[in-house]
């Protein structure tokens, strides 16, 4: 995808938290607990298992911070914006 092709995808209101960083989806996420922290965690790894595409993420305590990109194909693409999508979906009700 195009730079401006991502940033109209981001112009989505089930995006609007998400940026781009060094050519790749950026997001943080805040929760209320670790326990919380890492069940949203779970759920997004069978998500992303299933579709066969992986984040870069962290977790310290309650915050988990995601990098998404395609790294066959050298940045974004459709595939790192359905994961975003999913994310969102999953931590609905759960963030700070």
């Amino acid at each position: 995808m195009t730079v401006e092709a991502v940033h109209v995808a981001l112009a989505d209101p089930a995006l609007r938290a998400w940026a781009v960083r060094d050519g790749k989806l950026y997001r943080e996420y805040r929760f209320p607990s670790f326990v919380d922290a890492f069940g949203f965690m779970t759920s997004v790894a069978l998500r992303a298992e299933a579709m066969n595409h992986h984040p870069e993420w962290t977790n310290v305590y309650d915050r988990v911070t995601v990098s998404l990109s395609t790294h066959d194909s050298g940045g974004v693409t459709d595939r790192d914006l359905a994961l975003a999508r999913q994310m969102e979906r999953l931590a609905a009700g759960r963030v700070l």
